[in-house]
């Protein structure tokens, strides 16, 4: 019999349900897979499924966690052991992980149960989720757009109702614009907060780091309370929360100095009803009691071209490591023609030129720090445009000048937290018109965290989101 309520709990309020034992785990999971069948076919967001993985951590015994018993999936970008894990490419779709991330094992340990893997586009390198190898994931808000990405597969499958949570990863945005496109919450924790071994000390030069997408801020929280602190090797160190983030939910966050820009940091003209939803947000901070500024930095270089540079080089590398692994060169029948091409510009690129762009990186983020020295939090649009649709975006096409120009339009003030290791996050509580979702991105100073959840809670208990199902929807 299907759980009929699972749909009006968030992913606390379900292991809640079973903590009481008014739910067992395996009615959840077979929900969510119930779930899966309903809206996936439409959605195409969960692409790896393995519910025999999920079944045998419930007859195992799950563990003691603040998530027991409550369905989730991983990324596909992400590995768990004896599971597929495809990357989004073609010449990896039989590849079974022989050892589990730590962020994974740490996702086990909260007593989730993992039956399946969400889409990615290839390597994560789109803001939109639109593999060869699985094909378009589809916004539930409109069939004809994209869910955003590269957690595209994640924002649909919470959008949808599905799953209250899931995981999701962030190396230029990857967190935020699929939240933003698809409705939900999304925060990008800051570097080094969230763990990202064993395999690698960092992604894309400190840029990437991982987390969830969710429909409740104490979702989020709570997660990052079970998953944050270092591994033993990491490179990097991030200040310790002042308390338990889920502390910060609901705590009132003060008198806020924020400051706001509804314009993209190139200058370019942004949607009109985004930048009216900018404003509408200023307006509310303001009557929330926050002393509100309109001001923006000034960036001291191109975040689009640094993001080219390192980006490019560590696809170069995801190309020779299939090489060396699979003993032959790598064609377009193997990758799609954005990651090819990708690897050809890194070999034209000299290591000169990655210190060069690592050094611009670095000035963004000093600028950066001055700039939160006079506020808080900075506002702006997540996006500047609405949410794409299905095929702007065309990784497999031979002429790949019109990527640069669309991700300046799109998405111009993502990457510059990821190049800084401040956290953000998107935040839903604008529509257009037509019934897309326009998210708010709020950032604060690195390792303070703490801020955005109060923040958020006190959004999401002003504006509430939760009640609002897009067309396709469990």
């Amino acid at each position: 019999m299907a759980f009929r309520e699972y749909g009006d709990y968030d992913a606390v309020g379900l292991a809640e349900l079973v903590r009481k034992k008014q739910v067992s785990a395996r009615e959840l999971l077979d929900e969510a897979i119930a779930r899966t069948a309903k809206v996936d076919p439409e959605i195409n967001a969960v692409v790896v499924k393995h519910y025999d993985y999920a079944e045998r951590q419930i007859d195992r015994g799950l563990p003691d966690g603040p998530f027991t018993g409550v369905p989730f999936l991983l990324k596909d970008l992400d590995i768990l052991e004896g599971t597929v894990t495809t990357f989004g490419a073609s010449v990896y779709k039989d590849n079974v992980a022989d050892h589990s991330s730590t962020l994974a094992q740490r996702f086990l340990n909260t007593g989730v149960t993992i039956f399946g893997k969400s889409s990615s586009p290839e390597f994560g390198l789109l803001p939109t989720t639109e593999s060869r190898l699985f094909g378009p994931t589809r916004n539930p808000w409109n069939l004809a757009h994209s869910s955003g990405g590269s957690s595209g597969g994640a924002g649909a499958v919470v959008a949808s109702r599905i799953l209250p949570l899931t995981h999701a990863s962030d190396g230029g945005g990857s967190i935020r614009i699929p939240a933003s496109a698809s409705g939900v919450f999304g925060l990008k924790p800051s570097r080094a907060r969230n763990p990202l071994g064993p395999d690698r000390g960092e992604g894309w030069s400190g840029f990437s780091c991982a987390h969830v997408v969710s429909i409740s801020v104490r979702d989020s929280a709570v997660m990052l309370d079970a998953t944050h602190g270092p591994e033993l090797w990491s490179p990097y160190f991030v200040p310790p929360p002042a308390r338990p983030f889920a502390e910060e939910v609901g705590r009132d966050p003060g008198r806020l100095r924020i400051s706001f820009t509804d314009k993209s940091p190139y200058g370019d003209t942004i949607d009109p009803e985004i930048a009216a939803a900018v404003r509408e947000t200023a307006t509310l901070l303001a009557a929330l009691g926050h002393d509100v500024e309109e001001r923006a930095p000034v960036l001291a270089a191109d975040p689009g071209v640094v993001m080219g540079t390192i980006v490019s080089a560590n696809v170069a590398l995801n190309v020779r490591q299939a090489e060396q692994r699979f003993g032959r060169a790598m064609t377009a029948r193997d990758f799609e023609i954005l990651t090819l091409g990708s690897a050809h510009i890194a070999k034209e690129t000299t290591a000169t030129d990655y210190v060069a762009a690592q050094l611009s990186a670095f000035q963004i983020s000093r600028g950066l720090a001055a700039f939160f020295e006079a506020c808080d939090v900075f506002l702006c649009p997540t996006l500047c445009l609405p949410p794409l649709r299905i095929g702007e975006l065309n990784s497999m096409s031979e002429d790949l000048s019109h990527i640069a120009p669309m991700l300046r339009r799109y998405m111009p003030a993502t990457a510059m937290f990821n190049m800084s290791g401040q956290p953000a996050m998107s935040v839903p509580l604008a529509w257009n018109a037509a019934g897309l979702p326009l998210g708010m991105m709020f950032a604060a100073r690195f390792g303070d965290e703490g801020t955005l959840f109060r923040l958020a809670g006190q959004l999401e208990q002003t504006r509430p989101w939760k009640d609002k199902f897009p067309p396709v929807c469990a």
